[in-house]
């Protein structure tokens, strides 16, 4: 029997990167997934990866239409939730004096006001002692250039992490943020030549203490931590980072 036997979780953004690991762990280890995306040729593609534990539904993070379709299929196909992995976002660069208003809306819907309505719509199905993780990131502390509405929407994810933490005490529903330093999730390699990526990614490495880039995997093992095994922890965040934002 699976560590997760038995267990219900719900991963938006679920179908790559850091959602596809943590769904690919928890399946592995008896729980049964659901993920979302907006792209359903991934989604259909992520599920075959996942195998029949696992259920797809797509579903764009910016719109409350589709967050509350999600809640009504989340309670048709589990009834109740045991974890929930806020994780659909995005990521933007610009500097900050050609930061435009468009990039600035979508940021800051899609990273911050959709994982603020996805809790708030699926809170009704989550049990007593189960746990919302929400994806934020070392940007959140620390000054990087052409990052600033990127940042503003991960640091709007922290406050989030601390005040659904408070108000959902009385319903033993714990909330926590994950927040990723580098990790090589293959996102680069899908927005810039093969050879730049790398560079890149060299580049990221020797700036990190550990001086390496972390995988999914090491992010999947965290957001599992904080949903299932940390029953005395809520309001908090956990850097995995190599010590970027630590040291």
């Amino acid at each position: 029997m699976g560590k997760y036997e038995g267990k219900h979780v719900v991963i938006t953004g679920g179908s790559s990167g850091l959602g596809l690991a943590t769904a690919r762990l928890l399946v592995g280890e008896g729980a049964r997934v659901l993920i979302t995306g907006r792209n359903q040729a991934a989604l259909d593609a992520a599920r075959d990866q996942l195998g029949d534990s696992a259920s797809a539904v797509r579903s764009d993070a910016s719109s409350l239409a589709d967050i509350d379709a999600l809640a009504d299929c989340v309670k048709a196909e589990f009834g109740t939730v045991d974890a929930l992995f806020a994780n659909a976002g995005v990521n933007g660069f610009a500097p900050f004096e050609a930061t435009s208003e468009e990039l600035f809306d979508k940021l800051l819907t899609i990273n911050a006001k959709g994982p603020y309505f996805t809790v708030q719509k699926l809170v009704p199905l989550l049990a007593e002692g189960s746990g919302v993780v929400l994806t934020t990131s070392v940007v959140n502390v620390l000054g990087l250039p052409a990052l600033s509405a990127y940042a503003a929407s991960k640091a709007a994810l922290r406050s989030m992490t601390r005040s659904m933490a408070r108000e959902l005490l009385p319903r033993k529903i714990r909330v926590n943020a994950v927040s990723p330093g580098p990790i090589d999730s293959g996102i680069l390699e899908k927005s810039m030549p093969r050879e730049a990526a790398e560079q890149t990614k060299a580049q990221m490495a020797a700036d990190v203490p550990m001086q390496r880039v972390g995988t999914p995997d090491e992010i999947a093992e965290a957001v599992a931590f904080l949903a299932f095994d940390a029953t005395f922890t809520t309001g908090a965040e956990l850097a995995v980072d190599g010590g970027g934002s630590q040291l």
